[in-house]
C-alpha cells in the first residue's frame, strides 16, 4: 500500500464533518478453500435487510456512542466485540469483522491476501465502509468474479482497487473529515456536510450518505456507508 503515508489534499471550503464506515475487516478466519466457494460467501452475506435509516441517532448516549452520528447508528449491535465500544479497542480490520452489519465488506477484504493485515498494521486511517445492503447494487455473479479475481490477483485485482477507494491514510474524525482525500487507491474524494444535517462521500460518480460516522476504532475512524464507491469514472 504505497499511499498509506502520501500526505492527504483537502478543501478548506467544504462545510465541516463527514462520513463512513464501520471499517474494513479482518477475515483471517476465512474458509481456504477454492475460489467458487468464497464468491458464493460473499453474495451470501448480503441477504440482510437494510439498516433502518430512519433510526435515531446518538444523541444522548455514552461511551463511544456518544461521539457518532447519522440515522443508523442504532442497528449497530449494543454490546459484545461489535459494539461500538467494542470496535473502540481493536485495529479497524478486527473491529470490522467482529460487526454483522459488514460481513460483506469482510469477506471481500479477505480474499485479498495481507489487506486485512496492511490495515490493522497502519497508523492511522479513516474508512468508509459500506454495510451489506450496499453490494446488492451489484450482480451476484459480477461480485463473485471480483472476489475470486482478488484471491488470485491480489492487489493487481479490481476488487482491491475498489477496496482501497475507500480508505484515507490519515485518521479524520468528524470535525476534520469534510473536504477532498487522497484514497489508498491513488484518486479523490470528496466529503461533504455535517453531523446535524448529514454527511456524503462521493468520488464523482456515485454519491453514498453516512449511515452512521465517527467511529473510532484503535487506529481509524470509521464511517459507514450505503454504496459501494467503485472508483470508475
Amino acid at each position: 500500500m504505497q499511499h498509506l503515508t502520501r500526505p492527504l489534499r483537502r478543501t478548506a471550503g467544504i462545510a465541516a464533518a463527514l462520513a463512513l464506515s464501520v471499517s474494513l475487516a479482518a477475515c483471517g478466519s476465512e474458509d481456504d478453500g477454492s475460489d467458487d466457494t468464497g464468491a458464493d460467501d460473499t453474495t451470501s452475506q448480503t441477504s440482510e435487510s437494510p439498516m433502518d435509516e430512519g433510526s435515531e441517532s446518538a444523541e444522548g448516549s455514552t461511551g463511544a456512542m456518544a461521539e457518532t452520528f447519522g440515522p443508523a447508528c442504532s442497528e449497530i449491535p449494543t454490546d459484545g466485540e461489535g459494539s461500538l465500544d467494542g470496535m473502540v479497542d481493536d485495529t479497524v480490520a478486527t473491529a470490522a469483522s467482529n460487526n454483522p452489519l459488514l460481513s460483506t465488506l469482510v469477506t471481500a477484504v479477505g480474499s485479498i491476501d495481507g489487506l486485512a493485515d496492511t490495515l490493522n498494521g497502519a497508523e492511522a486511517l479513516t474508512v468508509f465502509a459500506p454495510y451489506n445492503g450496499a453490494f446488492e447494487e451489484f450482480k451476484p455473479k459480477d461480485l463473485n468474479a471480483m472476489v475470486a479475481e482478488g484471491k488470485k490477483k491480489g492487489q493487481d485485482s479490481m476488487l482491491y482497487q475498489v477496496l482501497a477507494h475507500h480508505v484515507v491514510g490519515e485518521n479524520a474524525t468528524a470535525d476534520a473529515v469534510a473536504g477532498e482525500h487522497e484514497t489508498l487507491a491513488g484518486d479523490m474524494i470528496t466529503v461533504e456536510g455535517d453531523a446535524e444535517s448529514g454527511m456524503t462521500v462521493t468520488d464523482g460518480t456515485v454519491t453514498a450518505n453516512v449511515l452512521c460516522g465517527n467511529i473510532p476504532t484503535a487506529n481509524a475512524t470509521v464511517y459507514v456507508i450505503d454504496k459501494v464507491m467503485t472508483g470508475v469514472q
